[in-house]
């Protein structure tokens, strides 16, 4: 018999080999669960034979017993081969993830490798299932910060779906039977859902080419995820492109991109995203596209095909999160998000495109070129107007608003205020009179 190494076996030519024998031990419970160590036998598959003493089994046991975290009971036997004493060390657990020496390790082919930061972050969710254990984790939020006409109208929600079947009584009762409390405390996927106050935020800008260069509108999103939903939602609907059609009994609009994709989209890149990523989620509206960006890693080992053709099962990277927005029929099935849009928008003629890269998911809607063309320059001086009509009534309104009021009021980022402020202030239509600090903003009729 020849012996390889793999994957799931291991050579040393004898136990003096011992600490990196229990390496590979740990590197293989990681990458299959289980496998099998020969000490007697040479990397080459030579058998050379092991030297066995009265202590020398007892010895490889209580070494790996030291030395591998969770604990694992292996199976270590004499075995006679090629003629030759050797010993075989077969081993298998099922836990979460396993440390030699403090240290975590994946065998790849018949190599031992140690995980970087992210790898082992990887190995850690692959473990899970993919799922994010932020969400079940208890915050540092009591239940009353939980926002009461938020929970009402999402039973309210669910109930007409037909996916909650009781009243509203109390908010503890509520978040009680969502499984999103612990004691006196919610969950973090609680405080989510239904706190105004976290710290979650959704990015949104138009820009006026097909870069990042220059922008026409950026506005920032606070809320729990409901409002965040809603906000996104209105942000884009109210920066695409709609045309009428006319041909009916009655005017009908019609998007340059079906709004429940870009729905559907928006609450996939919220319900799946990396909570502890400091990353913000972002809505990007070009010239030539709109992007969708999800700070969260699309599960590791599969491609947004295997679930866009219903290949694979729904993997929930919030369980909580997305078991509650299903209630509330925000979700309408696991793990449809994707060919739901893939398929809204083949029936549009619209092209769409699903992205994995290193800082999350994008998903990517192309504008129709003849619409962009024709209608995109409307779209920017609408969006322009808008912004500077709003600006201009609050600096009439109270000509000492400061840079943070006005950032207040309007969702806009200070960069974006003052770039609107300068636009103005070269338009002549406002003008500062005073200090910067003192003065106060006159507005001309």
């Amino acid at each position: 018999m020849k012996f390889i190494e793999s994957e799931l076996i291991e050579l040393k030519k004898s136990t003096s080999e011992l600490k990196e024998a229990i390496v590979s031990m740990c590197a293989m419970l990681n990458q299959h669960g289980k496998g099998t160590i020969y000490f007697g036998i040479a990397d080459n598959g030579v058998v050379v034979g092991q030297g066995i003493g009265k202590s020398t089994i007892r010895d490889i046991s209580k070494a790996i017993s030291d030395h591998i975290e969770p604990k694992i009971f292996p199976e270590i036997t004499k075995q006679k081969i090629a003629g030759k004493e050797c010993i075989a060390v077969n081993f298998a657990g099922q836990d979460q993830l396993y440390a030699a020496y403090g240290r975590f390790y994946l065998r790849m082919g018949d190599e031992d490798r140690k995980l970087s930061v992210s790898e082992l972050r990887r190995l850690v969710e692959k473990k899970n299932h993919y799922v994010y254990s932020w969400g079940t984790e208890v915050s540092e939020a009591p239940i009353a910060k939980a926002d009461i006409s938020t929970i009402r109208e999402f039973v309210k929600r669910g109930r007409e779906a037909g996916r909650i079947g009781f009243a509203f009584d109390s908010a503890k009762n509520v978040l009680k039977k969502l499984n999103l409390i612990k004691g006196t405390r919610l969950l973090n996927a609680g405080y989510a859902l239904f706190c105004k106050d976290n710290r979650i935020e959704v990015q949104a800008a138009v820009f006026a080419g097909k870069d990042k260069i220059t922008f026409l509108d950026i506005q920032s999103f606070r809320g729990n995820l409901f409002n965040l939903i809603e906000k996104s939602e209105i942000y884009v609907k109210e920066h695409i492109n709609w045309r009428a059609d006319l041909s009916g009994s009655r005017r009908i609009e019609i998007p340059e991109i079906p709004v429940r994709a870009l729905r559907e989209a928006i609450i996939n890149s919220l319900c799946h995203r990396d909570f502890t990523n400091p990353k913000n989620n972002e809505v990007a509206i070009y010239k030539d596209r709109i992007e969708i960006f999800n700070p969260g890693q699309f599960p590791y080992e599969y491609s947004p095909e295997d679930f866009i053709k219903g290949t694979e099962a729904s993997m929930p990277r919030n369980p909580l999160v997305a078991e509650t927005l299903f209630r509330s029929e925000d979700v309408e099935k696991w793990g449809s998000g994707l060919r739901r849009i893939a398929r809204e928008c083949k029936a549009a003629k619209v092209k769409v495109s699903f992205t994995k890269n290193k800082s999350g998911f994008v998903v990517t809607f192309y504008r129709p070129e003849e619409t962009t063309q024709k209608t995109v320059e409307k779209t920017v001086e609408k969006t322009v107007e808008k912004t500077r009509e709003k600006i201009m009534g609050l600096l009439a309104a109270n000509s000492r608003i400061t840079q943070k009021e006005l950032m207040d009021k309007t969702g806009l980022t200070r960069r974006g205020i003052e770039w609107n402020l300068n636009k103005l202030k070269t338009d002549r239509v406002i003008r500062r009179v005073g200090p910067d600090k003192g003065g106060r903003w006159e507005v001309k009729k």
